[in-house]
């Protein structure tokens, strides 16, 4: 069955059509396409929107807001978000990047959107329908979500306090074993007085490790420092099994890989 594709000049007219049975939105099409391509018989037609906003970067000192159509490729090139590229750079490989979204991120399902995992410990928000939520609200309910998200928003953490791991098992561009990204703040005596920490893979869709987060504070960055993080790292957690992994075996190297980030 062909599907029909449908552009509008602006949002508002998109989300009006979205509302339509069978409709879905078309952002790199990464996601949507070859669900359609595998037969996904459920959407009958696709739709998009060409407002300039959506592709838009705008940087205000630490304050970035990216468009919800900007491409990992853009994000990984743009000189003021130097931190987050190799975040971008995680997702897939470079033709994957020329399409996927930020957007689409925003919505893919484990083992899939390591770019949401950076957002997340960056206490993102998300642009939906006129107003801005946390993105820790948008993931919990985005499969009840029936307006197009527009943006995210975030401020740069300082030098060196955003951290992002990728665990895959083909090099560069696998799909994910695990993601990690952190940012920490430390008091001038070393020790951490801020910690975000977010995962992938640990459940159906991005989330903080809190007590791993709550285990690192007054601590340092140190082997000793972070072992009470590293025995808790796994609390809360409810891992996926897939082709590329076990849920016991992303618990397992859950403590190891954490490690290496926070002493990194």
């Amino acid at each position: 069955m062909a599907l029909a594709l449908q552009t509008f000049s602006t949002v508002k007219d998109a989300n009006a059509a979205l509302k339509a049975a069978g409709t879905r939105y078309l952002g790199g099409g990464t996601l949507a396409v070859r669900a359609a391509n595998e037969g996904d018989v459920s959407v009958s037609s696709l739709i998009r929107s060409t407002e300039p906003a959506l592709s838009a970067i705008t940087v205000s000192g630490s304050d970035v807001r990216i468009g919800a159509s900007v491409t990992m490729a853009a994000i990984a090139r743009h000189p003021a978000l130097a931190p987050l590229a190799g975040a971008a750079r995680a997702v897939g490989g470079p033709a994957i990047r020329n399409m996927a979204t930020i957007g689409g991120n925003l919505f893919a399902p484990a083992p899939y959107g390591d770019f949401t995992v950076a957002l997340l410990a960056l206490d993102a928000t998300v642009s939906i329908d006129g107003g801005e939520v946390p993105i820790e609200t948008f993931l919990a309910r985005r499969e009840s979500n029936h307006a197009i998200a527009t943006s995210v928003g975030f401020t740069l953490p300082t030098d060196g306090g955003f951290r992002f791991l990728k665990v895959s098992r083909v090099k560069p561009k696998g799909i994910s074993v695990l993601g990690i990204a952190a940012v920490l703040e430390q008091a001038p005596d070393g020790t951490v007085s801020s910690a975000r920490i977010a995962l992938g893979c640990m459940a159906d869709r991005p989330m903080r490790a809190r007590a791993a987060e709550k285990a690192l504070l007054g601590r340092e960055l140190t082997s000793d420092g972070i072992a009470p993080a590293l025995a808790v790292a796994s609390d809360g957690t409810a891992p996926i099994t897939d082709p590329i992994a076990s849920a016991w075996y992303r618990n397992e190297v859950l403590p190891v890989h954490l490690g290496r980030l926070l002493l990194a």
